[in-house]
């Protein structure tokens, strides 16, 4: 008799827990939001310094070099490069962007070869190429659209 008790609550005893498991509060992944928010803010205020291959000082910066700066400031240290940079971040859906986080464009044929901070409001700043300076750009702009690939987060 006991035996068949026990057969009989193993099932009802499953369906709890996973009902239980199905409705509990999914874990929201929120960033650092006063870091991102300083990190943003200072790449913000480098708009109008010069592009320079390899930079990352306010005399001068690439795409990469301007995130690496403007985080470091914040307190983060990111790495240097583009590739590496993609690598040590993680996924984000575009659709829950938020200041601070990184955008990936692919240019020239070249994979993400090209990254920018998420500034809000579909705006973010980057350093874009050779003879130009850093820039606030919309990703409503429809080639910005065709060349995002990935959005990431520290």
């Amino acid at each position: 008799m006991r035996r068949a008790h026990i057969t009989l609550l193993l099932p009802l005893l499953a369906g709890m827990l996973l009902v239980t498991a199905c409705s509990s509060t999914p874990v929201v992944d929120t960033p650092s939001s006063a870091l991102h928010d300083e990190a943003s803010g200072i790449a913000a205020t480098m708009v109008g310094k010069p592009y320079r291959y390899g930079g990352s000082t306010p005399q001068g910066f690439d795409c990469s070099g301007l995130v690496h700066f403007s985080f470091k400031r914040a307190g983060l240290n990111v790495p240097r490069s583009t590739a590496t940079q993609r690598k040590q971040s993680r996924k984000v859906p575009a659709a829950h962007l938020t200041r601070g986080d990184l955008l990936f464009f692919s240019q020239e044929g070249k994979y993400s070869s090209h990254v920018g901070i998420y500034l809000g409001r579909n705006r973010f700043v980057h350093a874009p190429s050779s003879g130009k300076r850093v820039r606030v750009d919309s990703l409503t702009d429809p080639y910005w659209q065709k060349h995002l690939v990935e959005t990431r987060r520290f």
